[in-house]
């Protein structure tokens, strides 16, 4: 049976933001790692492996977290901030977004190589936005049975056939990409 170094992350809080998501009013993370996502971490963790496309090492993931928090933003529309007077009334294009963000995430990152997950043990990584930061926890040996046994959710990536689309890969020309939710055990901790 396979054999997997498994990287825990964990942080204070993490934001996913859907690719269906433009400028919502409200905004729910996403709760599963997309194939670009996972692969810009691998860059991030691998320097050497920018030039490359695809996913190298991180053979799987799982995210679980304790909850979701609504936390308000201040934004604008896009060319920045702009303010105007009309019939005595001052009106600018600021707005306020809700994003409903997962409050104490865990992040495990499984590899085939010890060498891998040591070097990815000695660095911090984000989700998806660089307030995000989840710390190294600790190494974890599992096999395959172990760790399918993680509570999370977590996107196997499948093609148009198998899955549901999930949005369009930034390292590999726009290319849309696919894949099959699965959710183990309850991916929402106590804590």
């Amino acid at each position: 049976m396979e054999k997997y170094y498994v990287v825990k992350y964990s942080g204070p809080f993490g934001f996913i933001k859907p690719w269906t998501a433009v400028r919502d009013s409200e905004t729910f993370s996403q709760q599963f790692l997309t194939p670009s996502i996972v692969e810009g971490i691998e860059k991030k963790l691998f320097p050497e492996l920018l030039d490359e496309v695809g996913i190298k090492k991180i053979m799987r993931h799982r995210l679980n977290y304790c909850g979701l928090d609504i936390q308000q933003e201040r934004t604008w529309s896009k060319g920045g901030f702009k303010a105007n007077k009309e019939k005595g009334v001052y009106k600018t294009n600021l707005g306020i977004i809700k994003r409903g963000v997962m409050i104490d995430p865990n992040l495990y990152l499984a590899f085939f190589e010890m060498g891998d997950a040591e070097k990815a043990l000695a660095q911090t990584i984000c989700l998806c936005r660089n307030e995000d930061i989840l710390y190294p926890q600790e190494i974890i040996e599992m096999n395959q049975a172990e760790f399918n046994s993680v509570e999370g959710f977590e996107l196997i990536f499948t093609n148009k056939d198998n899955g549901f689309k999930v949005g369009y890969n930034r390292f590999n020309n726009a290319e849309e990409m696919f894949g099959e939710l699965i959710v183990t055990g309850n991916p929402i901790r106590e804590k």
